[in-house]
């Protein structure tokens, strides 16, 4: 069948239009950043979760007892930290002031997503150290015999022991106890006034009283002898009755 020109024509315009109309159309390409981040989305719901990390630490790491020592820990990634030896659920970072009784070793263990860690410190305990103190320097006899033993006085023509010579006596009579090696001398002095033979005699009854007192507190009778100067050797030459008084008395002297 002969096809008609008009229609051929037609026919060829329609399909030039249409060839026309395709090859025009832009094809579009799919933004890169949106495409990043849908990766990246994708990416983050699948990665696992980052590991916690603990440090743990004590100083001073040696202490004595009774003494004290700062623990320290430091995490990361964690949700939970707990520390052993009696402390529990801590912070994640921080630090505590602990007295252990005896030597102990704390845990500590971070918990998180990611899984757990663990870190340790030890503490050693010591007991205290004694402390002695230096020996005291040796007292020579001689020394001590200067320091603790004292002269005791009388009344004008007494040898009777009053009240403060008899807390001298006692004292002394202690003093001479400490030292069982010492030996004394009790020599019976008096003021000038009077003769020279009844100063003598009163000399000698105040050393024998004197003497005899320690003896009532103890001190052996082979320790002591006596000796009276009456007034002949006088501890003070002045004329009045303070000088007097300082006359009258039982000297002491070590042998």
């Amino acid at each position: 069948m002969k096809r008609s020109p008009v229609l051929l024509a037609s026919t060829a315009l329609l399909l030039a239009v249409m060839l026309s109309a395709s090859g025009c159309a832009k094809k579009v390409s799919p933004d890169p950043a949106a495409v990043d981040r849908a990766d990246g989305a994708r990416e983050a719901s699948t990665a696992p979760a980052p590991a916690p990390t603990i440090t743990l630490t004590a100083s001073p790491s040696a202490i004595e007892k009774g003494q004290s020592t700062t623990l320290s820990w430091q995490s990361t990634n964690a949700t939970g930290v707990n520390i052993t030896g009696g402390i529990g659920t801590v912070e994640a970072s921080g630090s505590r002031t602990i007295s252990p009784g005896a030597s102990t070793t704390y845990t500590a263990r971070a918990t998180g997503r990611g899984g757990d860690a663990v870190a340790e410190a030890r503490v050693t305990v010591s007991a205290p150290v004694a402390v002695t103190p230096p020996p005291s320097a040796a007292v020579s006899d001689a020394a001590f015999f200067e320091a603790a033993i004292k002269d005791v006085f009388f009344g004008l023509d007494e040898y009777s022991i009053n009240e403060d010579a008899r807390r001298a006596l006692i004292a002394n009579a202690r003093a001479l106890a400490e030292r069982p090696g010492i030996r004394v001398t009790i020599e019976g002095h008096c003021d000038e006034r009077g003769s020279e033979k009844y100063n003598l005699a009163l000399g000698d009854r105040r050393a024998n009283s004197a003497r005899d007192f320690l003896i009532s507190q103890g001190i052996d009778s082979a320790r002591i002898d006596t000796i009276s100067y009456g007034e002949e050797r006088p501890f003070c030459e002045e004329q009045n009755e303070e000088c007097w008084q300082l006359n009258r008395r039982a000297h002491f002297v070590m042998r």
